[in-house]
């Protein structure tokens, strides 16, 4: 099994960078909530909302395509951008990625 790295920045204050393992065919949701980052995933990470919304900035070829489906929900996402991914869908395929995560603090629940 190939492993790559996936670097997580974040935009929320107080949260440095980390560097995490991630093997093909995880999703970058999968590999956050493993390690105890807090990522929204209100659909439980089956591409049916937008909560899990992440920016991919580096490694775009290296995640599977998005869907018509997935885009659609990005549409609703807060503040999204043409590098908008839902984590659930940042599925690695064959290199490294590096992503950040949207500020989760104003999420209700917190």
């Amino acid at each position: 099994m190939s492993i790559y790295k996936l670097k997580i920045n974040f935009q929320e204050a107080g949260h440095e960078p980390v560097e995490l393992p991630i093997a093909a065919g995880e999703s970058v949701l999968d590999v956050v909530l493993d390690n105890g980052i807090e990522l929204q995933h209100n659909c439980g990470g089956v591409c049916g909302c937008s909560t899990c919304h992440v920016y991919v900035n580096k490694g775009m070829d290296n995640i599977q395509e998005i869907s018509d489906k997935e885009e659609d929900f990005i549409d609703r996402a807060e503040s999204p951008r043409i590098n908008s991914r839902l984590g659930c869908q940042c599925v690695v395929i064959n290199g490294d990625i590096e992503v950040t995560i949207p500020d989760q603090s104003g999420f209700m629940g917190h």
